[in-house]
């Protein structure tokens, strides 16, 4: 666990605003956000930003199977790290914003579930935008994109992507406390009666 955090640490380090946190996420947030998968699954689950791999973790211990997990790391050592650990996984190099092409090459069009423990308040709002647009490309009307953040507010903003989004958990024993919020694509029939 110290050796995850060192080396979680010093990605932090070589850049601060892609990693988000000086530390990774605790356990309990890791399970916090791997009980809001829907099980049993309907297609692979997306893990944006394994980073150590607690969520990974998590998301394995709560039954996700490892050949319907996909996990995207941009960080080379962090990568390196995650695909030795899970080798039984779909550990994948390359950037959240470009999705479609790391995985659909590998036939995923699909998912049931998209984890993500990003950093989103911290990007640049281009950035976020391409993430968000691209994890929401793979869930059907209802499926979840599960995110946490140390904010008070929505790290994604609803309106503009045209998806709804509530807290379901708050982990005080995270440092720093966090928040876990799920957002869906509205069905076609909710969608034009919010408009």
């Amino acid at each position: 666990m110290f050796a995850d955090s060192q080396m979680f640490f010093r990605a932090w380090l070589r850049n601060p605003l892609r990693v988000g946190a000086v530390a990774p996420s605790s356990r309990d947030l890791a399970e916090a956000m791997a009980r809001l998968v829907p099980m049993p699954l309907q297609g692979p689950v997306i893990e944006l930003g394994g980073g150590t791999g607690p969520i990974t973790t998590a998301l394995l211990d709560a039954g996700v199977p490892p050949d319907q997990l996909y996990v995207i790391e941009r960080d080379p050592m962090l990568h390196r790290r995650l695909a030795a650990r899970f080798p039984a996984a779909h550990v994948l190099r390359g950037d959240a914003a470009h999705l479609t092409s790391l995985l659909h090459p590998l036939g995923v069009r699909e998912a049931a579930a998209v984890v993500s423990g990003l950093p989103l308040l911290s990007m640049k709002r281009a950035v976020q935008r391409a993430i968000v647009q691209e994890a929401f490309a793979f869930l059907p009307h209802g499926a979840p994109f599960i995110q946490f953040t140390y904010g008070l507010f929505s790290p994604v903003p609803r309106r503009a992507f045209g998806v709804t989004g509530r807290p379901e958990a708050v982990v005080l024993g995270n440092l720093p406390p966090a928040r876990v919020w799920v957002y869906r694509k509205p069905a076609a029939a909710d969608a034009r009666h919010a408009a």
